[in-house]
């Protein structure tokens, strides 16, 4: 390897947002995570939502009656009835 064109690799400190932290290597100088194997559902078998700008209530308010007729035009509505 070649002297000088290598990123410095040093052991650093990996922060979750639910307060977790591991040390590992990397070439920067922190890291920050949102999900970490501590809080991940896949690891700890719970179900949890990361719900951003209300996307979950608003799918549910939305097909809330089963049907798809907020999808459809007015015309094919009016048509249906």
């Amino acid at each position: 390897m070649k002297d000088g064109i290598h990123p410095n690799y040093q052991e650093i400190t990996v922060t979750c947002g639910c307060g977790n932290s591991f040390v590992t290597r990397s070439t920067r100088k922190e890291l920050k995570v949102d999900i970490c194997n501590v809080c991940h559902p896949f690891y700890t078998g719970k179900l949890k939502f990361v719900d951003t700008a209300g996307r979950i209530e608003k799918f549910q308010t939305k097909f809330a009656a089963g049907t798809y007729a907020s999808l459809q035009s007015p015309k094919k509505a009016a048509k249906k009835k």
